[in-house]
This record gives C-alpha cells, sequence and structure tokens, in this order.
C-alpha cells in the first residue's frame, strides 16, 4: 500500500515504517510539526518517503494515517488536494494518547463516525477514551529490537522524558528528588538539560547509555505507555516504575518493581543496587516479556491486518 502518514512521535512512526508498503511523510522547509519528512536521528527505510505538499495533492493514496485533531479536520484534506479521509480515502486515527480531563467529558475528536476506524495503543487508552458510534480497536507497541546492551556496572538509575520541565507532574519530573535520595538519577531526552539533565542523544547513543546503568526508572503518573519503558525493557534492564496506566500489564511479576507505594519501590530500588545478579536476572526477565509482548514483528503483522480490513 502507499499509505499518508505524518512524523509526529519519532519512536512510534520508526516502528511503523519499518513494514513493507510505501510511506509517504509530508515536510515542509522548516521541518516543524507539520512537516517533519523523515527522521534525523533514526534510520529510517527508503519505502519512508519526503512528499511535498504538491507532490502530495497528486499521490497515488491508499490509506492516510491521521494523529492528530487538526489533520481530521482540514490538514489531510488540504495536503491531500481536497480528497477528504474517510469519505474519499480509507483512513485509520491512530490515538497515542491517554485522554486528559473530566472521566464523563472524554469525548474523542473522531467520535461517532462510520468512515473510519480508531486504534488506540493500549487497552487503557481504549478503555478510557469514549469514541461513541466509531469503531475502535487497540494495535499494541512494538519496538526495533536495540539489541540486550545491559551491563548495570554503574550503580545509577536511568531516566527518560520528553520536555519534563513543562510537564513535571505527568512525568513524575517532581518526583525525582524523593528518588535520589534512593539512587542516582541521569535523566535524558528533549529539553532535560533545564531541570540537570543530559539532554538528548541519538537512539544509539540512548541505548548503550541507560544500558550501563544499574536500572530504569519511570515515574511517570499520566502516559499511554511509555515506549521509553518499552526501550528500557529491549535493551534487558531492570525497571522500576509507578503503577499507572498500562504499566502493571506490561510489567509482569520478576520484570521489574511496579509499585505506587514508596516504601516498596524505595526496597525494590535498595535489592537491585546490592545485588548486581539480581539486577541482571531481573533485566532478562524484562527483554524477554517485551520481546514477547512488543516485538516488531507482532506489531507490523497487527497493523497489516487492521489496513487491510479498512482499505477493503
Amino acid at each position: 500500500m502507499r499509505i499518508l502518514l505524518w512524523h509526529v512521535h519519532g519512536s512510534w512512526t520508526t516502528s511503523f515504517v519499518s513494514g513493507e508498503h510505501t510511506y509517504l511523510l509530508p515536510v515542509l522547509p522548516d521541518r516543524g510539526p507539520y512537516g517533519r519528512g523523515r527522521a534525523q536521528t533514526w534510520d529510517w527505510p527508503a519505502n519512508a518517503v519526503e512528499v511535498s505538499p504538491a507532490e502530495a495533492a497528486e499521490a497515488d493514496v491508499d490509506l492516510v494515517v491521521l494523529q492528530r485533531p487538526e489533520e481530521l479536520t482540514g490538514l489531510a484534506e488540504t495536503w491531500l488536494g481536497g480528497r477528504v479521509p474517510g469519505r474519499d480515502l480509507p483512513a485509520v486515527y491512530v490515538e497515542h494518547n491517554a485522554p486528559q480531563g473530566r472521566i464523563n467529558d472524554l469525548r474523542h475528536p473522531a467520535c461517532d463516525r462510520d468512515d473510519l476506524v480508531v486504534a488506540h495503543v493500549t487497552h487503557f487508552n481504549a478503555l478510557l477514551w469514549d469514541t461513541g458510534r466509531t469503531r475502535s480497536t487497540v494495535v499494541e507497541h512494538g519496538i526495533v529490537d536495540p539489541g540486550e546492551r545491559y551491563t548495570g556496572e554503574l550503580d545509577r538509575a536511568a531516566a527518560m522524558a520528553n520536555e519534563p520541565g513543562r510537564r513535571a507532574r505527568v512525568t513524575g519530573t517532581d518526583l525525582l528528588p524523593r528518588f535520589e535520595a534512593m539512587v542516582p538519577v541521569d535523566l535524558y531526552g528533549l529539553g532535560t538539560e533545564e531541570v540537570g539533565g543530559h539532554g538528548n542523544l541519538t537512539h544509539e547513543e540512548l541505548h548503550d547509555v541507560i544500558g550501563r546503568r544499574r536500572l530504569y526508572l519511570h515515574p511517570y503518573r499520566w502516559t499511554s505507555l511509555g515506549l521509553a519503558l518499552l526501550e528500557a525493557m529491549h535493551v534487558g534492564m531492570p525497571v522500576v516504575t509507578l503503577d499507572t496506566t498500562e504499566a502493571s500489564e506490561a510489567i509482569p511479576s520478576g520484570a521489574g518493581i511496579v509499585s505506587n507505594r514508596f516504601d516498596v519501590l524505595e526496597a525494590g530500588i535498595r535489592e537491585l543496587r546490592n545485588d548486581p545478579e539480581h539486577a541482571r536476572a531481573m533485566g532478562k526477565a524484562a527483554r524477554a516479556a517485551a520481546l514477547e509482548r512488543f516485538g516488531l514483528a507482532r506489531f507490523l503483522a497487527d497493523w497489516d491486518q487492521l489496513l487491510q480490513e479498512v482499505v477493503r
């Protein structure tokens, strides 16, 4: 198929464009949020092709993947030369985020439609969002395997977050001083310099760097299911996370410490610091669980099945 989609979430798109289709990626000179084109920090395959507005308007497109409300309400139609996703072209709306706001008011932007499908990335999201009569489904995350890189040689924790200053309570950045009383924490990601972190690294660098730390800390209060968490599990790291949203579903017993009780988290961190072999065994269990449930092959197969259904 020839699929038009915007480069919105880099890690998710990296997995999505690893399939066998041709992926048409809108690009603008400024490479801003509505025209990022191909990734600059990942090595995407040749079948991920940049298209200008003029090229997109004339392009042969089999299906459109929407990811933001503005794409649904005019942006895609403009790029596609007047063709409307859902009406003129098959369309899937990928919902990456857990909803924000009051439970009774969580109406999805694509609710009550019979011309597209909403694909959630977690079952938690599907439970929380109200899509009305719109068909919805779940395609769980899949990760391009970085390989087992865990050494755990540094008695420190790694954490990852983008824009942690702006998103402090979402990402749990405000909790870091409490965790730093338990273990030294190295924070990586976009904008982390503002809160004493180490900034953004390429994925290749990042996976090596975090794998040298004893454990991965994921203090997010409210997130769909952080891809950084799944990447750390693929690396082979034992993970310590709050028991929020989809965390307890993603991390089976023996693969990490999952709790909202700080005494439980502290005891788990202490054990991982004092017993490197236990940490290594837990990391191996985390990697095995991640490969089984969040592997790339399963992700692409699930997406191929959904895309074929929508086009039919």
